[in-house]
């Protein structure tokens, strides 16, 4: 019983770890946490976009994250390693983190979903589903689900290539939930051979990739990237102007 008992313990720390490093860590693009034990104390990995923003000036930032780990969540002689994520749009935890700051700064729900739809499927994803619930229009709860491209949802595939993420944001109209599913290309195995694209479509979709990363690069932080797609989401046609007329 004890045995069960301490499994259960350890999965609760690691949920409040990872609620903390998504809000302590979150201008870094927080994705994931592993921790594992060592001989000389506690290995902990953090997977983020932005690798200086944790390490910080002098190592800083390392240090401080260090002295609470192990203060506040019992961590043992604490060692942390930070990675850096490659692919940010094939991450449901970082698209997540996204959308809410969005939808935080008051960014109309559907003009929100649309645009992490389009970033994710031009950061390369083979569909993705995403489902957003509670106080959208008025005071009666709703949901709206929207997908693209192809996402399996059951068996076999979609064990091996779905991820998904969900993340709570605070509105002024009550709590918000979202939920992300993304398909990775490279963990899929087709049975069969698809067909090619053509020229245009592959010049098309490189010139999207490229405005995408220029964006990218001009932000240092996660704030400010959400800052500069503020700007690219408004020129989006949601028709949310035309459902309202039609009231």
């Amino acid at each position: 019983m004890s045995a069960v008992k301490n499994v259960i313990k350890d999965n609760y720390n690691m949920m409040l770890l990872k609620d903390y490093l998504r809000e302590k860590i979150k201008d870094a693009g927080f994705e994931n946490v592993e921790v594992s034990k060592t001989p000389t104390g506690t290995r902990v990995v953090l997977h983020v976009t932005r690798p200086g923003i944790v390490i910080g000036r002098k190592g800083t930032g390392i240090k401080e994250l260090t002295e609470k780990l192990e203060a506040d969540y019992g961590l043992k002689n604490p060692q942390i390693a930070v990675e850096e994520i490659t692919k940010p749009e094939l991450s449901p935890e970082v698209m997540c983190n996204r959308m809410a700051s969005h939808l935080e700064r008051g960014t109309a729900f559907r003009r929100a979903t649309m645009w992490t739809i389009q970033q994710i499927m031009e950061g390369g994803a083979m569909g993705t589903e995403i489902t957003i619930s509670g106080k959208l229009r008025g005071d009666r709860s709703a949901f709206e689900k929207h997908s693209q491209g192809i996402l399996p949802r059951a068996g076999h595939h979609a064990d091996v290539i779905v991820a998904e993420d969900i993340a709570h944001v605070e509105t002024p109209m009550g709590l918000i939930g979202v939920r992300i599913r993304i398909a990775r290309k490279e963990k899929f195995v087709p049975e069969f051979e698809l067909r090619g694209k053509t020229q245009a479509e592959k010049d098309e979709e490189a010139r999207i990739k490229k405005e995408a990363d220029d964006l990218a690069a001009k932000a240092e932080t996660e704030s400010e990237l959400i800052e500069l797609e503020e700007k690219e989401i408004e020129k989006l046609d949601t028709m949310e102007e035309d459902e309202e007329m039609m009231k």
